[in-house]
Order: structure tokens, then C-alpha cells, then sequence
């Protein structure tokens, strides 16, 4: 659900709801608690573009997000990144990764140039997800002014020939300074089922 939008060459802002539970076309293949607390274990997640208020039947947690403007992007990297990067839902992407993350205090009390300078000059995020395109898709979304109790999430599509390659991007991230920060993170890994396709409500991707 599109809950802002700006006309000409900005953004559109949306929100979703990830549903952990028994019901939904992603299965869960793996779930690994990196830092922090686990979340419930569950065996599918529902993807829903709406802001839901409460868990649904057969739902053991829900995290939201709205996806922003890039805060530590140059334009020129942002239209990099928009002239390589793929859209969600390719037929051959029937893999995918949630990954939730929580940064810690110290990483907010930071300024927005020092944020800058930890995340992309020194630690090389955007640089590094660029090798990774277009054979990984992917969403951010923004969760720390909803009040979730995670800061990020971070929704990746890619194909089963592609899942090597998204585990040497994410090692290479988890290696980077920026990644000192993150107090909390749950790796979450799905397969898609078309099967279940028709049993579920036609918001979920």
C-alpha cells in the first residue's frame, strides 16, 4: 500500500507487514539467530503490503516496515543502484532472504555524516551490493519510527543458481565496520511455493 508519493524522479513510499506463522507462499528453509534474542519459530511468512494493527489467524509475530529515502546515498549512487537494480517477483527468484536488523545506541547517537563515513567509506556497503546486481533483488524498509522492534529489514529475491553468491555477499557485509553496530539480527531464509499462491489473500508478494 503506497502510503506517500512525490511526482518527477523521487520515490514512492510503501509499507509492508511480514507475518510469521503457518500460512503464506514462503517457507522457511532456515532460520539463524546472528545477534540478539531469536524470534518464535514459525513455518512460513506472509508478505503483505498493508500496515496490519494485529496479528492475523495463524500469525506468531508481525514486523512492519516503509520503505524511505536513502539517507547515506549520493544521487549518483542512488541512480546507479536504480539503473542495475531488478524489480521483486521475477518468475526465477524463487528464493529469498528476511534479514531484521537492530543497531545499537552508540550507532544513533552518531551524526549523519559520521553514519555516512562508517557505512559507505570505510565500510563499502553500496560499492560492495552493486557487484551483486542484478542477480540479487532486493527492499529496504524502515522500521525504528513504527515503533518495531527492530530498525531495519532488509526483503532479497534471487535465484537457487544465485544462493552462493548471496552468501558471499552477506559475509562480506557481516565482515565491514558497520557491521559493529548491529546489536541484534535474525537470518531468515525462505523458498517460494506457488502452491500456496492461491490460498492466500491477494495483498502478498
Amino acid at each position: 500500500m503506497a502510503i506517500a508519493a512525490r511526482t518527477g524522479n523521487s520515490w514512492m513510499k510503501r509499507v509492508a507487514t511480514f507475518v510469521g506463522g503457518d500460512t503464506g507462499i514462503w517457507r522457511i528453509t532456515n532460520t539463524k539467530t546472528v545477534a540478539g534474542p531469536p524470534l518464535k519459530k514459525v513455518d512460513r511468512i506472509a508478505v503483505i503490503e498493508d500496515n496490519l494493527a494485529a496479528l492475523p489467524t495463524g500469525g506468531k509475530w508481525l514486523i512492519r516496515g516503509v520503505t524511505s529515502n536513502e539517507r547515506y546515498t549520493t544521487r549518483k549512487e542512488h541512480e546507479t543502484v536504480l539503473s542495475r537494480q531488478p524489480a521483486l517477483g521475477r518468475p526465477e527468484a524463487t528464493r529469498a532472504a528476511l534479514i531484521p536488523v537492530t543497531k545499537s545506541e552508540s550507532w544513533w547517537q552518531l551524526s549523519q555524516s559520521e553514519r555516512r563515513a562508517i557505512f559507505e567509506t570505510r565500510s563499502g556497503h553500496i560499492r560492495v551490493g552493486l557487484k551483486y546486481l542484478p542477480a540479487i533483488a532486493r527492499r529496504l524498509y524502515h522500521c525504528r519510527d513504527l515503533g518495531e522492534p527492530f530498525d531495519f529489514l532488509t526483503w532479497f529475491e534471487y535465484a537457487p543458481a544465485n544462493v552462493d553468491v548471496f552468501e558471499e555477499l552477506v559475509g562480506i557485509l557481516r565482515q565491514s565496520e558497520e557491521w559493529r553496530y548491529v546489536e541484534r539480527e535474525i537470518d531468515i531464509r525462505l523458498a517460494r511455493e506457488i502452491s500456496w499462491a492461491g490460498r492466500d489473500s491477494d495483498r502478498q508478494r
